[in-house]
Order: C-alpha cells, then sequence, then structure tokens
C-alpha cells in the first residue's frame, strides 16, 4: 500500500509580515473614506449631481486599494488559490463588501483568547474599544445600504435616514422594537448581516470583559493564598 508524501508547505514571503504591518493603518484611512464616500452619495440630494460623482469616485478609488492589497497579501503567502481564500476568509468577505470591513476586529478577539491565560488589561480594553467603534461603523454602513434601498420602496417604512438609524440601533443591540422593518430584499440581507454581526460584537465585548474580570479575581485568590 502506497503512502503519499505530504506536499512540503512553502513559507510565506518574508516581506509579508513588513507588507501587513505596514498597510493596516492606510486601509483603515481608506476604509474611512469609502464610508465617508458612499455617504455622500447616499445622502447628497440627487440635484447635487458633482457631489454624489465625487463620493462614488472616493468609493472606487478605495476599493481598487483594497484590491491591491489582497492581490499583494495573496502572492506574497505563496499560497493556493483555495487555500489562501479559506485561510483569509474575512479578508475576501471584506474585499466582497467593503461596508464590513469593521468587521475585521474578529481577528483581534482571537487573538486575546489565544492569550486568555495572561491577565491583560490593556488588551482587553483594546478589544472593548475596537469592538465599540467597530459597531459605530458597521451600524453607519447599515444604515446608508438600508436607507438606500428602503427609501423609494412601495409600503416602505424607512423612509428618513434617521428611520434607518433608529432600525440598525434596536437591530445591533437585538432589541428589535419591529415599529420600522426593511421591506426589501436587500434591506433584509442587510438585516440578517446586522443581527449576525450585533451578536459577534456584543459576543466579543462580553467575552472580553468577563474574561478580564476571571482573570483578576484569580490573581487576587493567588495573592491572598499564601497569607492563609
Amino acid at each position: 500500500m502506497r503512502h503519499r508524501t505530504p506536499k512540503a508547505t512553502v513559507p510565506p514571503d518574508p516581506r509579508l509580515e513588513r507588507w501587513e504591518a505596514g498597510a493596516e493603518l492606510p486601509l483603515l484611512a481608506a476604509s474611512l473614506v469609502f464610508l465617508a464616500g458612499y455617504a455622500l452619495h447616499v445622502l447628497v440630494p440627487e440635484g447635487n449631481r458633482f457631489v454624489r460623482e465625487t463620493g462614488l469616485v472616493a468609493v472606487g478609488v478605495t476599493w481598487l486599494m483594497f484590491l491591491v492589497d489582497y492581490a499583494v497579501r495573496y502572492r506574497l503567502s505563496r499560497q493556493r488559490p483555495i487555500r489562501f481564500v479559506r485561510t483569509h476568509w474575512l479578508d475576501t468577505v471584506v474585499l466582497v463588501l467593503p461596508l464590513l470591513r469593521p468587521l475585521r476586529v474578529v481577528k483581534v478577539y482571537t487573538a486575546i483568547r489565544r492569550r486568555g491565560s495572561r491577565a491583560r488589561l490593556g488588551l482587553h480594553a483594546r478589544v472593548i474599544t475596537y469592538a465599540g467603534l467597530s459597531a459605530l461603523l458597521l451600524g453607519f454602513a447599515g444604515a446608508l445600504n438600508v436607507y438606500q434601498a428602503e427609501r423609494h420602496a412601495p409600503d416602505a417604512t424607512i423612509r428618513t435616514f434617521g428611520d434607518s438609524v433608529w432600525w440598525v440601533a434596536a437591530t445591533l443591540t437585538t432589541v428589535g422594537y419591529g415599529d420600522v422593518v426593511p421591506v426589501t430584499v436587500r434591506g433584509r440581507t442587510v438585516a440578517v448581516g446586522m443581527m449576525i454581526g450585533g451578536l459577534a460584537l456584543l459576543g466579543a465585548v462580553t467575552g472580553s470583559f468577563s474574561s478580564w474580570l476571571l482573570s483578576v479575581f484569580a490573581q487576587e485568590g493567588d495573592d491572598e493564598a499564601p497569607g492563609e
């Protein structure tokens, strides 16, 4: 019986780590520009065509930056396409749906869980801060998307951007009053994403806070043990 010898794993290019470290802040700025451009295109009245078109240009340029970053990461990783997509699924989702870029906080939450054996308040506090900022950015992006999809739909209850913000706040916090709801397919698809994102972010915050409390209590118990 033959035994297949496993193929040797090609190590990533040493430049990959430097690229990821150097590109993180520029891509964060590009994400904010993308969101601002999309907001201009959605919120500015249709009569002001120049501003709306400028927003679209900003969206296109920043999305190209995301595409270049994704291509460089793939090239330097030296992985096959399917394996790269599997190991970088969040980057792939963000490339297809750039408005979901705030969900990269999941990577931070994974990192803190791997270091759960050590009590590091700074790390826990950063996760909570990132989750809060991500909730704001994700909520704003979702409100824009739902408002764009719903405002001209027949029988829609979300007619203004304020209605959309109210709906997103109720959805992300898992309250769900039900006074305003999306009626279009696109709006309901965004709603599912908001529900999943809200649960994930809420879980990241509560999990990190609980982990910090348990670490503090465990440390206090260790300090009291010698005296007893």
